[in-house]
């Protein structure tokens, strides 16, 4: 069982964030969700980089290919962490030519624990003669914000129409689990770094946990982690 309630004002930013100006947009929203008394999650800031901690990796003697195959894991891992439990609700920027697949995933995962999920998007452009896909929209109520100093409010809205009780228990199956409990590790090792995270310590830290043999299996220490997942 997991708790996937226990932080309802904190909120995943899920969005895209391949250029500069989507990083500062992510930024944006999560200024105004900030400002409306959220608590956001936005990976590239609060999370990992995969292009700062590559290269230390790789300087440090890593094959190319296995360092991406750990770095793969690692962000999946903490991404599915956030989204699961350590947020208690999602924004979706749904901005550019065709929505971004990554947060498209995380929105799915978000809506399926009946998570309250607020869309944003001011582009003009859709998939289907104006209109977008209806698989993502649904996931919002067919509703999206076009405003960003709205988001706040309307996430309010509906986290109040969820009803979600933090203590509110959800069963988990164990390749949910496993993941979830890796994602909980290297989460709680990053926010032992500080808010500062050099890439040498986060690069030895995908190593520790994500390297050589370690990304198929848990690793036994987990095992001593779950005091705040497992319920």
């Amino acid at each position: 069982m997991i708790l996937p309630f226990q932080n309802p004002r904190r909120v995943y930013c899920a969005g895209p964030l391949f250029n500069q100006a989507e990083r500062d947009e992510m930024l944006q929203i999560a200024a105004a969700l900030r400002e409306g008394g959220f608590e956001p999650f936005v990976p590239h800031a609060d999370g990992m980089e995969f292009a700062k901690v590559r290269p230390q990796l790789i300087a440090g003697g890593c094959d190319p290919v296995d360092v991406g195959h750990w770095l793969h894991a690692a962000i999946f891992a903490l991404d599915v962490y956030q989204v699961v439990v350590g947020c208690g609700s999602l924004v979706f920027n749904m901005n550019g030519r065709v929505p971004d697949e990554g947060a498209v995933a995380e929105t799915t995962m978000a809506w399926m624990l009946g998570k309250p999920i607020v869309l944003f998007k001011e582009d003009a452009r859709s998939a289907i003669a104006g209109r977008d896909n209806p698989l993502i929209v649904g996931q919002a109520r067919f509703t999206a914000v076009t405003e960003i100093g709205d988001l706040a409010a309307a996430l309010a809205e509906q986290v109040a129409l969820a009803q979600c009780e933090p203590a509110q228990r959800v069963a988990c199956p164990p390749h949910l689990l496993e993941t979830v409990l890796a994602g909980e590790r290297l989460w709680s090792e990053l926010e032992a770094l500080g808010a500062r995270r050099d890439t040498q310590p986060v690069a030895d830290l995908v190593l520790e946990l994500f390297g050589p043999g370690k990304a198929k299996a848990t690793p036994p220490a987990l095992a001593a982690n779950i005091a705040t997942t497992l319920v």
